[in-house]
């Protein structure tokens, strides 16, 4: 299934950083942000969750809420989480199957070899479910979060 701007979102379920599942089908009614992300306390991956904490409260504002998505365990997203004071909530997608669900999973490039691996991308789920944007590959993960308030408020 592609991520289709205007279709609905796959539906999941993965566990947070305290272990309480998160499911989509709760989250009805309000936008998600869903910003999937290849590693805890890797400098892009830093940069890219300390950028979404500093515009936090005015994405919050929109009515949004955030989740970062990784494939690192509960243990590793709280110390990131306490490291750099992440105000939102991270999940853990330990087999990839959800990423792979948004197109967050594949092929990449990285110093020059093709590997599989996770694709840093961002999806935009609106109040009804249906994908509203999918930034299908982040190429500046400092810059990112801005670019996702600026659509959130547009």
């Amino acid at each position: 299934m592609a991520i289709e701007e205007g279709k609905k979102a796959p539906l999941f379920t993965l566990p947070d950083h305290l272990g309480n599942k998160i499911a989509l089908r709760e989250l009805k009614g309000k936008d998600v942000i869903l910003f999937f992300y290849p590693k805890d306390h890797t400098p892009g991956c830093t940069k890219e969750a300390c950028g979404f904490a500093d515009n936090y409260k005015a994405i919050r504002k929109t009515g949004a809420v955030v989740f970062g998505v990784s494939m690192d365990d509960a243990a590793s997203h709280k110390k990131f989480r306490k490291d750099y004071k992440l105000p939102y909530k991270l999940l853990t997608d330990a087999n990839h199957k959800v990423m792979e669900k948004y197109e967050a999973y594949g092929e990449k490039i990285m110093y020059g070899k093709t590997r599989m691996g996770v694709i840093r991308s961002t999806v935009w789920i609106g109040k009804d479910g249906k994908v509203v944007r999918h930034w299908r590959r982040v190429p500046k993960a400092a810059d990112h979060p801005q670019k996702v308030l600026e659509a959130l408020t547009a």
